[in-house]
């Protein structure tokens, strides 16, 4: 059953609208696409279901081929941009409806560049989101510093402005202010990348914190600084795990999460009662062997439920 933790923003009957967002357009590995028919496959409707969730899920997952462009996606650097965009301009379209009916959003990615769609979904409804990224990796370079040109780690520059003016971008206006995102979990952040989160004062806490305070006193910071009283958002890349705990993911990087660690983040912003949306992202199931495979699922699994209010006892 739920716990008890009373949901500030949520109407009753508690309801999560699930959304596939199964892309792989802003990263260059296959595989990732098909994380949300894999985390589905390992029961999580019926986990949800069981903890005593109603639940809005399609199982017939959308398809975006049809809106890729003849000609070159590409703009300048920034790789499969015009899909890209198309892509989490539907994704946005589909969490705000879920949002705006009082309902928790759930999107099962796919790369992280559907971030520019989720958060813009449920920024629409929530004007004073505030949003917990949970990451190795801080996703801000904007099109100037992006080195690789893959979108998956432009999505925060997009959602905050900093992006400035980028053709097939016109619909996503700045919806996130510097100040309202705590980053948990980073350790593999481009120079450009600590120039801007110092530019802009953006709260962040690397891996160094979560061995200085642990992650107990990291997470009272994080709901302290964004307020105990407002919505949040969550946007959870599993490559935060380290490696050992979460290994079918595109860009894993030694040194992460802990099994718990990654769990208390989920639980904790339960308890809060002020969650209103949750990204599970870049679980890739063609990473590695069988086994990588259903121990990643199984943890993106599992941080769900913790999302959503499983607890230990």
């Amino acid at each position: 059953m739920v716990s008890d933790f009373q949901q500030r923003y949520l109407k009753g009957p508690l309801t999560v609208g699930v959304i596939g967002a199964g892309f792989n357009g802003g990263q260059p590995h296959s595989g990732v696409e098909q994380g949300p028919a894999r985390l589905v496959e390992f029961g999580l409707i019926d986990q949800l279901k069981e903890l005593g969730w109603a639940v809005d899920f399609d199982e017939k997952f959308p398809t975006w081929e049809h809106l890729k462009v003849d000609h070159s996606d590409d703009i300048g650097k920034l790789k499969n941009a015009r899909y890209v965009s198309k892509v989490a301009q539907s994704i946005k379209r589909s969490v705000q409806d879920v949002c705006s009916k009082g309902h928790l959003a759930l999107t099962l990615g796919g790369d992280h560049s559907i971030a520019m769609g989720t958060i813009s979904g449920s920024a629409a409804v929530y004007p004073d989101l505030g949003v917990i990224w949970v990451d190795a990796h801080t996703d801000i370079n904007t099109p100037e510093t992006t080195e690789s040109g893959n979108l998956h780690g432009c999505p925060v520059a997009f959602l905050m402005g900093l992006a400035g003016k980028v053709e097939s971008f016109e619909w996503l206006t700045k919806c996130l202010d510097p100040s309202r995102i705590v980053y948990i979990g980073l350790r593999d952040v481009d120079a450009p990348e600590k120039r801007i989160l110092r530019e802009q004062k953006i709260k962040a806490f690397s891996m160094h914190d979560v061995d200085r305070h642990g992650i107990g006193k990291i997470m009272e910071m994080a709901l302290d600084y964004l307020g105990r009283d407002k919505p949040i958002h969550l946007s959870y890349d599993v490559d935060a795990m380290d490696p050992s705990v979460a290994p079918a993911t595109g860009t894993p990087v030694r040194g992460g999460l802990t099994f718990r660690e990654g769990h208390y983040i989920c639980e904790i912003l339960h308890e809060s009662g002020c969650l209103v949306a949750v990204d599970v992202v870049e679980v890739n199931p063609e990473l590695g062997d069988h086994h990588s495979l259903i121990q990643t699922v199984q943890v993106g699994c599992s941080l769900v439920r913790s999302a959503l209010g499983e607890t230990l006892l």
